[in-house]
Order: C-alpha cells, then structure tokens, then sequence
C-alpha cells in the first residue's frame, strides 16, 4: 500500500516589487519537487506587523515558525527539511 506524504506548508514573506522576492518564487515554483509543499505567499506590505517584523529580510522562506532561508533561496535547506519531514 501506498503511504500518503504529509505536504510540506511553506510560508514565503513577500513583496511585490522586490526582485529577489520575485526570484525566490520563481525558484522555488520550478523546483522538481514542487508538488510535495504547499506555498502561501504573503505580501509584508499588507500587514503593519508582518512589515514591522520582516521589513529588512525579505524574502523569507518559512516552514512553521522555523525561518529556513531569507535573501537567496538555500535549496539545501529546503531538502533538508522536505525529507526530515517525509
């Protein structure tokens, strides 16, 4: 029998015209394994709190809580947290 994955739920603090935003989106749409997380986008400059707190860093990469990259996308990161969690 075939074992259902549990989807990855990644978070990816945002603006729209920031060009490393929009190049980690890129990025991490194109992976091979895009199917295995789902991804919300969330604009910064939507919400004062998450502006206040992201400000500086975007993009941020988020699974939960836990920040796996800000700036560049860290596909090593992301592996590595994909299979911790397979």
């Amino acid at each position: 029998a075939k074992t259902t994955m549990t989807k990855a739920h990644l978070s990816l603090m945002f603006r729209e015209y920031c060009s490393l935003c929009q190049a980690m989106l890129l990025e991490l749409e194109s992976r091979p394994d895009r199917g295995e997380f789902q991804l919300d986008v969330i604009d910064v400059d939507e919400d004062p709190e998450l502006e206040a707190r992201y400000d500086e860093l975007v993009p941020v990469l988020l699974a939960g809580d836990v920040e796996l990259c800000h700036y560049h996308m860290d596909h090593a990161a992301l592996d590595a947290y994909l299979a911790s969690i397979r």
